[in-house]
C-alpha cells in the first residue's frame, strides 16, 4: 500500500486530493496544526479513513517528526496561507509558511529519506502582470501580490532541491479552481454563498470588487487528479494545469444570478474596500504540456462548476432559513 502525506488536507484542495487517493488505494496521513479550534469539516466523511498527524510551517523539526513517523512515498505540500487580499496585511507571515514552508518540508525530505516524492501546489498568481497570453511552463513570473511573490520562491526552490539533491520534486502551476468546498472567503464562493442567501431572502445586496479581472477557472476535483498525475511520471517536472478558457468576475456573478432566475444588476454595487493595491488582470492557462505528458483534462465546465457551487450553497443555507 502506498503512503501519502498531505499538509493543508482540511483545505479543499487536501480534502478532494485525499477523497481521490484514499480511492486509489492508498493510506492517507493529513498534517494539522495543533489548534483549539478543530475545522475538519471538509473531511469529515473520511475523518476515520485518514490518520492525522500534528506538524507546523514554521517548525523545521515537526515536520521531519511528521516525515519520519509518516515514512510516506509521496508528499503534497498545499497548505500554505493563500488567501490573496490578506497577503498584504500580513506578507511576514504569508512568506514564512507559503514561501519558507516549502524549504522546511524539502529540508525534511532531504533529512529523512530523499526517495520521498514531493509534490509542490504552485500558482498562477505568480505570472501576475502577465508576460504573454496564454501562460505556459516558460512564462517569466511578474507577481502582483505577496501571496504571488511567496509562491514564486516555494515554486524556485522545489526547482533547486530537484537539481541539487536530485529529489523528485514537481510543481503544478495551478490556475484558479473552485467548488463547493472553496472558503467562503474567497470571490467565487462569496458569490455563489451570498446569490443564495439572496435567493432565500436572507440578505438583499452584494458588494464586490473588480468586476473585469479574468480568471481561468476549473473544478478543484479534476485538478488533484494532475497533481497525482505528475508524481507517477518517469521523470519529475513542472506544469500549468488549467482549461485554457478566460472569464470575468462579471461572467461568474451573471452566471450564478441567472442560475436562480435573478438580475444580477438588481444586486450587486461595487465596494473600494475590496480593491486591491496591485491587480492581476488576465489569466488564461496553456496546460498543453499536462495534456501531452500526463493525459490530463479538465472534466467539468464554467457553466457546471457554477451551478455546482450555486446549488450547494441553496441546499446549505435552506436549512437555516
Amino acid at each position: 500500500m502506498k503512503k501519502a502525506l498531505v499538509t493543508g488536507i482540511t483545505g479543499q484542495d487536501g480534502s478532494y486530493l485525499a477523497d481521490f487517493l484514499l480511492e486509489k488505494g492508498y493510506k492517507v496521513y493529513g498534517m494539522i496544526r495543533r489548534s483549539s479550534v478543530e475545522k475538519f469539516e471538509r473531511i469529515e466523511h473520511i475523518r476515520e479513513k485518514v490518520e492525522l498527524v500534528q506538524g507546523d510551517l514554521n517548525d523545521q523539526n515537526s515536520l521531519i517528526t511528521a516525515v519520519r513517523d509518516s515514512q510516506p512515498d509521496e508528499i503534497y505540500s498545499l497548505g500554505a496561507q493563500s488567501f490573496v487580499p490578506t497577503s498584504w496585511n500580513q506578507p511576514i507571515l504569508t512568506g514564512e509558511i507559503t514561501g519558507l514552508g516549502v524549504t522546511r518540508l524539502l529540508e525534511a525530505i532531504r533529512v529523512v529519506n530523499p526517495k520521498i516524492k514531493f509534490y509542490q501546489a504552485s500558482s498562477s498568481e505568480m505570472f501576475g502582470k502577465v508576460k504573454e497570453v496564454p501562460q505556459k511552463e516558460s512564462t517569466p513570473f511578474h507577481p502582483r501580490s505577496p501571496y504571488g511573490v511567496a509562491k514564486a520562491y516555494g515554486h524556485f526552490i522545489t526547482v533547486n532541491y530537484r537539481e541539487s539533491y536530485d529529489i523528485f520534486a514537481c510543481s503544478g502551476i495551478l490556475f484558479n479552481h473552485e467548488s463547493p468546498r472553496r472558503g467562503i472567503e474567497f470571490v467565487t464562493r462569496k458569490i455563489t454563498d451570498c446569490v443564495a442567501r439572496i435567493k432565500l431572502g436572507m440578505m438583499k445586496k452584494l458588494g464586490l470588487g473588480n468586476l473585469e479581472a479574468k480568471r481561468d477557472w476549473g473544478f478543484a476535483g479534476d485538478y488533484v487528479k494532475a497533481m497525482w498525475l505528475m508524481l507517477q511520471q518517469k521523470e519529475p517536472d513542472d506544469f500549468v494545469i488549467g482549461t485554457g478558457e478566460t472569464r470575468s468576475v462579471k461572467e461568474f456573478v451573471e452566471a450564478a444570478f441567472n442560475h436562480v432566475d435573478l438580475n444580477y444588476k438588481d444586486y450587486v454595487f461595487i465596494d473600494p474596500k475590496y480593491k486591491r493595491p496591485a491587480e492581476v488582470d488576465l489569466l488564461i492557462a496553456d496546460a498543453s504540456k499536462a495534456k501531452k505528458v500526463l493525459g490530463w483534462e479538465p472534466t467539468v465546465k464554467f457553466e457546471e462548476l457554477v451551478k455546482m457551487m450555486v446549488d450547494a450553497d441553496m441546499e446549505r443555507l435552506k436549512g437555516k432559513k
